[in-house]
């Protein structure tokens, strides 16, 4: 799904999900993750540092969580339950201090209650960092550090959702 877009220009534009400036190119996206194509392009190098030079690190699973909770879409099945099961996962990596293998098994268990879920309406700004902020990491300890302060940044954006998000992770 993952694709580099091509420049149309030089151009910035602020991403419909997260509000990180990035470049105004022509691309693929997501089908329902709000991310303008340049956003989902910086995306995609983290992504391939992550699966490559850092050799697919335990922090993987909150870099995915954290950017589709910044970026939810619209509402949407598919969107709704995208941003219930990373909200979920942030929710017990952060505040339970469920390892990111826990959170997995902990959100196959979740999305057999998935008719639960409900759009969760995004708080503007969601959240001070982004993937940019993410793609600055010349270590796998600072990316690591920048991924987690990330994704506390995003997960506190959504605090009024919290008490929902704690009742859908009840295991």
């Amino acid at each position: 799904m993952i694709q580099a877009p091509s420049p149309t220009s030089n151009n910035l534009i602020a991403c419909i999900g997260c509000g990180a400036l990035v470049p105004d190119t022509a691309g693929l996206t997501h089908s329902y993750i709000g991310a303008l194509p340049g956003c989902w392009a910086i995306f995609g190098e983290v992504l391939a540092k992550e699966y490559g030079e850092y050799n697919y690190p335990a922090i993987h699973r909150m870099t995915v969580d954290t950017y589709a909770a910044q970026h939810p879409g619209v509402p949407s099945r598919h969107s709704i339950q995208s941003v219930a099961i990373h909200l979920i996962s942030l929710h017990l990596m952060l505040e339970r201090g469920f390892a990111a293998e826990q959170a997995t098994k902990a959100i196959r268990l979740a999305l057999q209650q998935r008719t639960r879920f409900v759009w969760l309406a995004p708080p503007p700004p969601l959240g001070a960092l982004t993937v940019l902020d993410v793609r600055q990491a010349k270590t796998l300890p600072q990316h690591e550090a920048i991924v987690t302060r990330w994704a506390k940044s995003v997960w506190q954006a959504w605090q009024p959702h919290h008490a929902t998000i704690h009742q859908w992770a009840a295991l």
